[in-house]
């Protein structure tokens, strides 16, 4: 199960102490929480589309890390930003690019 990050302190003290790395498609924060679990905070801007484009990005994301939750370390805070380029993109072209970031970040196991 994948829990998420509500707070804005908590996406905040992600965007501060966290580190960072992107791709054509994504921007990737990411920060120890401590926890025996991984919290997930996905953004879309309104930059990317009208509602539906921004909530469709939001779930292919989501169904990726999903899937690939097990690749990932404990204790992780998570955020991951859609860019404008992720708009249309399949499912596999998002998986590649969150494990890509994530590879970069060196959270994969």
């Amino acid at each position: 199960m994948v829990h998420s990050l509500h707070k804005g302190r908590e996406f905040s003290s992600v965007y501060d102490a966290g580190n960072s790395r992107a791709n054509r498609y994504l921007v990737m924060y990411v920060n120890g929480n401590g926890l025996s679990e991984n919290r997930i905070g996905i953004v879309a801007s309104k930059k990317i589309g009208n509602s539906v484009v921004r909530h469709r990005v939001r779930r292919l994301i989501r169904e990726s890390l999903r899937r690939n939750g097990e690749k990932f370390g404990i204790g992780l805070d998570i955020i991951v930003i859609a860019r404008r380029t992720c708009v249309g993109r399949t499912q596999a072209e998002i998986t590649e690019a969150v494990l890509h970031v994530a590879g970069l970040l060196g959270i994969t196991v």
